[in-house]
Formats: C-alpha cells, sequence, structure tokens
C-alpha cells in the first residue's frame, strides 16, 4: 500500500507533523487536531490515526520528562474515568463505523472545533469556573474524540484553565493526562490491528518532521503575531472539514 500512496499524501503528513511540532512547543497550541482531519482527505480515518498515534506518543514522552516534576496528579486523576469511558465508546465506533462515517464525524468535529474557535475565541481566552459535576463529561468528550481523531484536547484545556495552573504546571498537566491516554489508545490500535507495518512505515517517513517543528515553533514564539497565524491554520482546518463532509455524505445518502 506504501507505494499506491499519492506523493501528495506524504507532503501533507509532513507537514501536519511540523504544525503538530509547533503546537507542542508552546506556539499556536492545539494545531495537533487537524492532523487526522487533514489525512483523512487521502486515506481512511482510521489509517490516518494510525499514522499519527506512534508521532503523538513519541511527543509525549520527550515533554512528559521536560515537565516531570510540574504536573497536578490530582487532576488527572479526577479527568481519567470519564477519559477511559471516553476512549471504550471511542473503540466500539471506530471498530463498527464504515470509513465515510467516520470521515463524516471528523469533519463535522472539524467544524464544531472552529465555530468554538470564532464563537468563544482560543482556548487561553475561555478561562472560566469549570463545575465539578460536568469533569467526567468533559473527560469522556475528550476521550472519545481522542481516540477516533486525536481531536481531545479543547474540553481538557478548558478544564485545566479553571484551575488557574501556573504556566509549566498547565503543561505538564496537559501532558501527562493525554500520555496515558495516547499510551491506552496505542496498545488498543494494536490489538484491533490499526497499526500495520504499512502505517509504521509511513509514521516512520515523517516523523523526522517533528524536530523541524519543535525547532521552528521555538523559533516563531517571539517573532510572529500567534493570534493571526491561529486564526489562518482555522481557516484551513474549516476548509478541511468541509470537503471532508461534502466527499462523505454524498457516499452516505446514496448507500
Amino acid at each position: 500500500m506504501l507505494t499506491t500512496l499519492p506523493t501528495a499524501f506524504f507532503f501533507v503528513a509532513a507537514l501536519t507533523v511540523v504544525l503538530t511540532g509547533i503546537s507542542k512547543s508552546g506556539f499556536a497550541g492545539g494545531l495537533g487536531v487537524m492532523q487526522v482531519p487533514i489525512l483523512s482527505l487521502f486515506v481512511t480515518p482510521q489509517f490516518a490515526a494510525a499514522v499519527v498515534m506512534p508521532i503523538l506518543l513519541i511527543m509525549d514522552i520527550w515533554i512528559v520528562w521536560h515537565y516531570r516534576r510540574h504536573w497536578q496528579g490530582r487532576v488527572v486523576a479526577m479527568m481519567l474515568p470519564g477519559a477511559f469511558a471516553g476512549l471504550a465508546l471511542g473503540a466500539i465506533g471506530f471498530s463498527w463505523m464504515s470509513a465515510e462515517v467516520i470521515r463524516l464525524a471528523v469533519g463535522i468535529m472539524a467544524l464544531m472545533l472552529v465555530a468554538g474557535f470564532v464563537l468563544l475565541g482560543p482556548p487561553a481566552a475561555r478561562s472560566r469556573t469549570t463545575p465539578a459535576p460536568v469533569v467526567f463529561s468533559l473527560g469522556a468528550i475528550s476521550g472519545f474524540t481522542s481516540f477516533i481523531a486525536h481531536a481531545g484536547g479543547p474540553p481538557v484545556k478548558g478544564y485545566l484553565l479553571s484551575q488557574n495552573m501556573e504556566k509549566s504546571q498547565f503543561v505538564g498537566t496537559n501532558t501527562m493526562f493525554f500520555f496515558v491516554l495516547n499510551a491506552i489508545k496505542t496498545a488498543a490500535y494494536a490489538g484491533m490491528g490499526q497499526l500495520t507495518w504499512c502505517s509504521l512505515q509511513v509514521s516512520a517517513i515523517i516523523a523526522p518532521m517533528l524536530v523541524a517543528g519543535i525547532f521552528l515553533g521555538t523559533y516563531l514564539h517571539g517573532r510572529l503575531d500567534q493570534n493571526s497565524f491561529v486564526k489562518l491554520v482555522y481557516g484551513f482546518l474549516a476548509l478541511t472539514g468541509v470537503k471532508l463532509i461534502w466527499d462523505s455524505a454524498p457516499m452516505l445518502l446514496g448507500a
């Protein structure tokens, strides 16, 4: 299958890895949500998620080590029960839903993320107290969307912002939470047969671009207007969501 993938796929996949590296290095946080929606324009969402999975885990390991002394275990423990439930639901949907249904869901999810950005502003601008009863639901939503599209960040960031953490603790707690989720997801993907030799080859080919992304993110952090850059990226994410829905909806309606 590796030889059947178009050159454009590898170019776009490498670009999404760079964007994720930029996001993980502290500039324009949240760009990682773009990976699966964009790659789903070329391959099935299941394959796209499998390609991205090892790269996310590698990034998490590096950042967890970097922030190993800066995270709040109590907060992570509060979010995990809901996240485990969400992961289970995501695994069920991942196994039973067709590629077109997941592609449609990912497209809708992409537009919802854009709508949240347009209506509520960037996550850092939405700081407010999050009631304790909804923590489980936020964790569940994060777990579900994380499993099918690696897009579980917004609900968790909203909760963490309500905790008024110091910056390093915020990054460390967020990363530790997703490290746990991504470790479980990696095992689940392997058990479900999603991590194939082909997907791992693609991951290995594009993974070096992560270094470029981290370097670029560090460089851009103090040199470009982050708000303008994020708006541009979310605009592209909106176009991707429309494209996924446009391609998948007619096939589902005609089925």
